[in-house]
């Protein structure tokens, strides 16, 4: 059985950016669902925005976007939506708009050499033992095994190592369903949606490369039925669709608490959603997977004993941060606090013209 110092399971951001900024003196290996590059194999459905947190992350590693990932066009300002009362507010935002497959893609292909990548592999099984972890899983068919010091799930909302190593904590999830049209709007534009009688989180569109992209979070059971039903509201507001080109669905954490951060134990360790660091305002989660990644590197890099604890402390202000934001998104998914917000107009950009 080969042996390790690190195990990274899943190479999306988080993953990515542990197994670029880990130490060479470690050796690592990292699991990841995707293929090495092209269209074809897993594709994470994300809506493609980057905000400004992450890009701040971006400044830090000194790297910048290529324009491969860029998507078109640009836009500076959300189109705020309250369906049930039908006031819509338009409010300044600085997101960079994305291709998720072609940025995913890229943050793989900055993983140094000495890194050992498997790509387009499942994990099947995690076994504690007295020195690390034993990783089970298939790559081409074929089952094999390895053995890690040290585990990290960055794994996605679907973590296998979050439910190992709690496999009786309950996070709130809903399904995010989005689905892709030829864009027929006259001007493109991105949109942030609230609608209680469907959901009680909320939904979005983004206009990207000549699509138009809508799509929402919406209850586990019922997440179709849902969205069909926004879909019918929204074309009251002017939202033109036609036929799906595409259709996208994926479990999406959303923490209503301070307990629904689980940074890991026993020398196992979960970054990114898979600690449910992700925005319950936004469900942004790029910026907390690159962050968590970073603080866990200088932690693993740094070695010696009680590593855990080492990392749960150097994550509390990102915790704190996501608390604020289950808080927000508690005023913002609250009809009548909503509704007292954006009657205020309070930093609303008045536009010359209605779309």
């Amino acid at each position: 059985m080969d042996c390790y110092d690190v195990a990274i399971i899943g190479l999306g951001p988080a993953g990515a950016t542990l197994a670029r900024l880990l130490s060479e003196k470690l050796r690592v290996i990292a699991l990841d669902k995707k293929r090495a590059s092209g269209s074809e194999g897993f594709q994470k459905p994300c809506g493609g925005l980057l905000a400004p947190d992450a890009q701040r992350a971006f400044i830090r590693f000194g790297l910048n976007l290529p324009t491969s990932v860029i998507a078109n066009p640009q836009i500076f300002s959300v189109k705020t939506l309250d369906t049930q009362t039908g006031i819509t507010c338009n409010y300044q935002r600085s997101y960079i708009n994305i291709n998720r497959h072609a940025f995913d893609l890229w943050m793989k292909s900055l993983v140094p050499e000495r890194v050992e990548v498997h790509h387009d592999t499942l994990c099947k099984r995690l076994e504690r033992t007295d020195e690390g972890y034993h990783v089970t899983f298939v790559e081409d068919g074929e089952e094999k095994r390895i053995h890690a010091r040290y585990l990290v799930g960055a794994d996605g909302a679907n973590s296998m190592v979050r439910r190992y190593l709690y496999p009786r904590h309950e996070i709130r999830r809903y399904q995010a369903i989005q689905q892709w049209f030829e864009d027929k709007h006259p001007v493109p534009f991105y949109s942030c949606l609230f609608d209680n009688d469907v959901t009680d989180c909320y939904a979005w569109s983004i206009s990207k490369d000549g699509y138009f992209i809508f799509g929402g979070a919406f209850p586990m059971k019922e997440g179709r039925e849902r969205y069909d039903m926004l879909k019918e509201k929204v074309e009251l507001h002017r939202f033109t669709f036609g036929t799906a080109l595409k259709s996208e669905k994926c479990t999406v954490l959303c923490p209503s608490g301070w307990r629904d951060f689980v940074c890991g134990k026993d020398d196992a360790f979960l970054i990114g959603e898979a600690a449910g660091f992700i925005s319950a305002s936004s469900l942004e989660g790029i910026s907390y997977a690159l962050d968590s990644a970073e603080l866990l590197s200088r932690i693993l890099n740094k070695g010696g004993t009680s590593l855990n604890p080492s990392y749960r402390k150097s994550t509390f202000r990102l915790r704190l941060k996501l608390l604020s934001k289950v808080f927000k998104a508690r005023i913002l998914t609250t009809p009548w606090l909503r509704k007292l917000i954006m009657k205020s107009r309070i930093s609303h950009i008045e536009q010359a013209s209605a779309r």
